[in-house]
């Protein structure tokens, strides 16, 4: 499978699957897409409604680019929360794509370049201190094949779009990612598919539409306790 580096239009990087006709992220913007919605939608949210929490565990369907868990350790470490962080990658990006990745350049945080380089080459399966309020762990797996180590807060679900991997947005899978969270965990994609959101309430998620980032009208946000919109 060919993986090609691009450009998005803020300037961070993504990589995109000729054959698929898809991207890791969006090509309007990756750091302004995964920010608005996995750290703003997600993680910020999430604190937000739980002031008093010390911790939470952040679960990523499809590890990528790393550019989400980069954007997690820096939003942990302004809030000065514990994030235990998990992820699943079948497929992992070549050396060659992941050290031109230029995200701490173009979030002007080179500080952070090594750290974000030691996601991609540490090892599987492992979980890494990567700093006093971040430990990591990467596992290379399907996901019809992983279980967490302990229930999960947020659910970043950045698989592939419906038209590239429809088996990763069905009734089943929700139901899967459901039994994952805990009582009062969230799930955020970019996806508001109207499938998709059947899917997510046939397997027993609340969702809501909210607004998504540039370029993109809506997202979707699914918990146990929110109403459904309609």
């Amino acid at each position: 499978m060919q993986r090609n580096l691009i450009v998005t239009k803020d300037g961070s990087h993504s990589v995109a699957i000729p054959e698929w006709e898809v991207s890791y992220h969006s090509v309007h913007g990756a750091i302004q897409e995964s920010m608005h919605v996995f750290i703003e939608a997600g993680l910020r949210y999430w604190f937000g409604q739980h002031t008093a929490a010390s911790r939470c565990v952040v679960f990523e369907m499809g590890f990528g680019t790393g550019l989400n868990a980069l954007l997690t350790i820096l939003e942990a470490k302004r809030l000065q929360r514990k994030v235990m962080y998990e992820t699943v990658e079948a497929f992992p990006l070549e050396h060659s794509i992941t050290e031109q990745l230029n995200y701490c350049e173009a979030l002007q945080q080179p500080f952070w370049q090594p750290i974000f380089e030691s996601l991609h080459s540490g090892e599987w399966n492992n979980t890494q201190a990567i700093s006093n309020f971040f430990s990591f762990k990467k596992v290379k797996s399907l996901l019809a094949n992983y279980s967490p180590g302990e229930p999960i807060d947020i659910i970043y679900y950045d698989a592939f779009a419906p038209a590239a991997q429809p088996e990763l947005w069905t009734q089943e899978v929700f139901e899967q990612l459901l039994n994952m969270l805990s009582p009062d965990g969230i799930l955020v994609t970019y996806c508001s598919k109207g499938d998709v959101r059947r899917a997510m309430l046939a397997a027993g998620f609340s969702v809501e539409k909210i607004p998504g980032p540039r370029w993109k009208r809506e997202m979707l946000r699914a918990s146990r306790k929110l109403k459904a919109e309609s």
